[in-house]
């Protein structure tokens, strides 16, 4: 797995696995057979506590250490900064686990400002190992960013070919918070696995449209966490950092981008 750096120091994998609609032990049981080690989850996902049973059973059957993991969620309601607090301990509990990796706000929520000053309190107590937000607009970010201590290590949001958003990329940099993509394959929509381009470029490097989709955003250094069920899948999203597209590639699907959000989710 290839990893990158967030700007705490805390190291990242580069690709995980997505787990909204994902309610099933087995299937993230054969993720971390697969070799995913990132799981991403959420207070609306419903499955935080089978995300942590699985992840208890893989350090209980194959030896697996805690560290090994990291373990993403998010805070999907607005709070007072005090409920927060009681959040971040009913999470925990849920998930059984001591710490988690990566807390996010799950959006803009008109709390923000105080449920993100009782992360940076929960962060300093070692029960989160990094913070950050998720589908922050860049105008949104640069205003709530200036009222950090610590400033977010994730800008989760809608990243993928189709809607790029090189601005947002660009914004983050200032205060070194990774971008990571939350539906790189946009659920298929806009006929994504059909476009040409993809497919003539997915044929020159023998892989799979969905494999030049992840390249194409891990490249830039973009964190994806794609969601699979079949074990096929699963195993074809990993192998991706056998291979790097041109330049010349790389300029062709930038010219895809069609600057429109295909969800309308949080912005």
């Amino acid at each position: 797995m290839v990893y990158e750096t967030l700007n705490n120091g805390l190291m990242i994998p580069l690709l995980g696995f997505g787990t909204y609609g994902v309610t099933n032990t087995h299937t993230l049981m054969m993720a971390i057979d697969c070799g995913y080690r990132l799981f991403d989850t959420a207070q609306m996902y419903g499955n935080q506590s089978q995300v942590g049973a699985a992840i208890r059973d893989a350090m209980r059957v194959y030896g697996l250490k805690r560290e090994e993991f990291f373990v993403t969620t998010k805070l999907s309601s607005n709070m007072s900064g005090a409920y927060t607090m009681k959040s971040i301990e009913s999470t925990l509990k849920i998930l059984n686990l001591d710490y988690i990796d990566l807390l996010l706000l799950h959006e803009a929520y008109a709390q923000s400002k105080a449920m993100y000053n009782a992360m940076e309190s929960a962060y300093k107590q070692g029960k989160l190992k990094a913070i950050g937000v998720s589908n922050f607009i860049p105008s949104v970010f640069s205003e709530f960013v200036k009222t950090c201590e610590i400033p977010p290590a994730i800008n989760q949001c809608e990243v993928h070919i189709y809607y790029q958003q090189p601005h947002l990329l660009q914004a983050m940099k200032a205060y070194g918070t990774l971008v990571q993509s939350w539906s790189p394959f946009i659920a298929g929509k806009s006929e994504l696995f059909a476009n040409p381009s993809l497919i003539r470029i997915a044929h020159t490097y023998h892989k799979s449209v969905a494999q030049v989709a992840l390249r194409f955003l891990v490249q830039q250094g973009i964190i994806a966490i794609p969601k699979a069920c079949n074990l096929k899948y699963m195993q074809e999203n990993l192998e991706i950092f056998d291979f790097a597209l041109s330049v010349e590639d790389m300029q062709t699907l930038r010219a895809l981008d069609t600057n429109t959000t295909q969800f309308s989710w949080g912005y």
